[in-house]
């Protein structure tokens, strides 16, 4: 008779040790923000500290972008970035959500031409669907938050 052992998909390959966890999540946050803590930095009084770039087409940015975003499609990132950015001020890159790399080779453009970079996790969409109020060529427009990915109180508690 053969006996079959069951593994754990979650623990096939078990957690790192906690330094080198905190190591990681460290890193992770040191490049990345997501939608809800850009929003209270670009609408907190003041200088928020950085600039966020929408780096789709232009297509893409007539149809929403975020409030005071920087226009910057990603292949123009090479030729442009320097008369549209302060390389002393950090960066924020967005595309149109989780399913597209876009911000993320964006990130890595503006970094190797020597820019302080994260990317907004969640992109465009995720700014749209927490009810966050974005520009369009017709105006100012907001969505009701979509209780699968906010709370409709706007308080998530993380």
């Amino acid at each position: 008779m053969t006996t079959t052992t069951s593994v754990n998909p979650v623990l096939r390959v078990a957690p790192s040790a906690p330094a080198e966890a905190a190591a990681y999540f460290r890193a992770s946050l040191a490049f990345h923000a997501d939608v809800s803590d850009v929003a209270a930095a670009l609408g907190a009084d003041g200088d928020p500290g950085f600039v966020v770039v929408d780096t789709r087409s232009t297509d893409a940015w007539d149809q929403g972008h975020l409030p005071g975003a920087v226009h910057l499609p990603t292949a123009l990132i090479p030729e442009q970035a320097g008369r549209l950015l302060d390389p002393a001020v950090p960066v924020v890159t967005y595309c149109w959500g989780p399913g597209c790399n876009g911000a993320t080779r964006a990130a890595l453009a503006l970094a190797e031409l020597g820019y302080r970079v994260k990317e907004m996790l969640g992109g465009f969409e995720y700014w749209a669907r927490e009810g966050f109020a974005y520009e369009t060529w017709e105006g100012t427009r907001r969505r009701d938050v979509d209780p699968l990915t906010a709370p409709v109180d706007g308080d998530c508690g993380c």
